[in-house]
């Protein structure tokens, strides 16, 4: 089962999980991170560096962020989101965004 970045990633993006990934299978929006789950081989590796948790394997996500399972698949496959493979500085405001729930709305894909 190949992992899924959800909802506590939106407006943060840290990278700290981009730079462990030996697959380099993560592509980058605006304010967010996906993983391919067709490049994606299940090593967890990048789940312990994400610092807000946003990381999980697919099989044990929660349902109310299920969502987030097509979310990466279709927005790791969209030719504006590219590959990123270096951490970078997260969002300016990452601190403040880190608490926020439900922050979907905010998502922007393009």
């Amino acid at each position: 089962m190949p992992f899924v970045v959800t909802e506590s990633c939106i407006a943060c993006k840290y990278t700290d999980c981009v730079s462990v990934c030996p697959m380099d299978c993560f592509y980058e929006g605006p304010n967010f991170l996906v993983i391919n789950p067709d490049e994606c081989i299940d090593c967890s590796i990048c789940v312990g560096e994400c610092p807000v948790n946003a990381i999980v394997e697919e099989r044990d996500i929660d349902p109310s962020q299920a969502h987030f399972v097509q979310i990466n698949r279709d927005l790791s496959n969209d030719p504006r989101w590219k590959r990123i493979t270096k951490t970078r500085d997260p969002l300016p405001e990452h601190e403040t965004w880190a608490r926020v729930k439900d922050k979907l709305h905010l998502l922007e894909q393009g």
